[in-house]
């Protein structure tokens, strides 16, 4: 899987139908535990979580490497704890008919 498709993929999927924190100046807001599951689904590895003053962060960890596609949505430096998350806690962060819009979406152009 070419990353760099992939994120443009991530970047023109995302919206107001994948996250109701999305902006046209922030695209990445609110996208980080339905972006998490679509590459869950995409690359398989593992969902990590590290805690923010915003609330939990989630992103993906494949082959060993870290993948925060929407890191770009918080103006600070994240310091990564990088803790076991789920799915189910991923889940928690959207819902299913955002879920299945991004990952709809993102099939389309991968």
């Amino acid at each position: 899987m070419n990353i760099n498709k992939l994120r443009k993929a991530l970047l023109t999927s995302w919206s107001i139908q994948t996250s109701t924190k999305w902006t046209a100046e922030n695209p990445a807001k609110g996208q980080c535990g339905v972006t998490s599951l679509v590459i869950n689904d995409i690359l398989g590895g593992e969902i990590k979580k590290t805690l923010l003053p915003e609330g939990w962060h989630y992103y993906n960890f494949v082959g060993g490497k870290r993948y925060d596609f929407t890191k770009q949505q918080f103006e600070a430096h994240i310091i990564y704890s990088d803790i076991a998350s789920s799915r189910a806690e991923a889940m928690s962060d959207t819902n299913n008919e955002q879920y299945k819009t991004l990952k709809e979406m993102v099939q389309q152009q991968v």
